[in-house]
C-alpha cells in the first residue's frame, strides 16, 4: 500500500463512490427480483442487476489493483430501501418512484463532468467509460419500463 497521501490518486474517492453505490444497487435489485411477478420488469431489472453487480465487483477490483482498499460508507436509507425492495404490497411502480428510476436523466447528469480530472490512468478511464455507456443504457432500459408501468397504471384507473 502506498506510503504517502501524494501516492493516492485523485479519483480514488469516485471509484469507491462507485464501488460501494453499484454494490447496493445491486443488493436491493436482488430483493426486488426475488418478490417481482411482472415478467417484463423482472428481465429489466435483471439486466441491470448484473451490471450493478459487475460494476461494484469492478470498482473494488481497480481500488485494490491501486493499492488500496474500499471504504464501506454507512447508508442511513440502505435498511429501508431493502425493506421496500422486498415487500409484496408495494407495486413495481412505486418502488420505482421510491427508487428515483424514473427520473434517471437527472442523474446521469453526474457523468457530464467525469473526465475532467485529467490525472485519470488510462486502465481506469477505459473501466469507466464502460460503466458510463452501460449506465446510460439500463437508465433508457428502466425508463421504458417506468412508461409502460406508469401506463399501465393510468389504464387501470381508467378502466375503475
Amino acid at each position: 500500500m502506498p506510503d504517502t497521501a501524494s501516492a493516492k490518486p485523485s479519483y480514488l474517492g469516485l471509484l469507491n463512490a462507485i464501488a460501494v453505490g453499484e454494490a447496493r444497487a445491486h443488493r436491493y435489485l436482488g430483493e426486488w427480483i426475488a418478490v417481482c411477478t411482472d415478467p417484463e420488469v423482472r428481465a429489466v431489472l435483471q439486466t441491470v442487476a448484473w451490471r450493478e453487480g459487475e460494476h461494484g465487483m469492478s470498482f473494488a477490483k481497480r481500488i485494490d489493483e491501486l493499492g488500496f482498499s474500499v471504504r464501506q460508507r454507512d447508508d442511513p436509507n440502505l435498511e429501508r430501501d431493502l425493506e421496500v425492495a422486498r415487500s409484496t404490497t408495494l407495486s413495481d411502480l412505486e418502488k420505482m418512484d421510491h427508487f428515483g428510476l424514473g427520473r434517471l436523466n437527472e442523474t446521469l447528469s453526474f457523468f457530464d463532468d467525469l473526465f475532467k480530472d485529467h490525472s485519470i490512468d488510462i486502465q481506469t478511464g477505459e473501466l469507466l467509460g464502460r460503466y458510463v455507456a452501460e449506465e446510460f443504457d439500463s437508465a433508457r432500459r428502466l425508463a421504458a419500463c417506468y412508461g409502460q408501468l406508469c401506463a399501465s397504471a393510468a389504464a387501470t384507473k381508467t378502466s375503475a
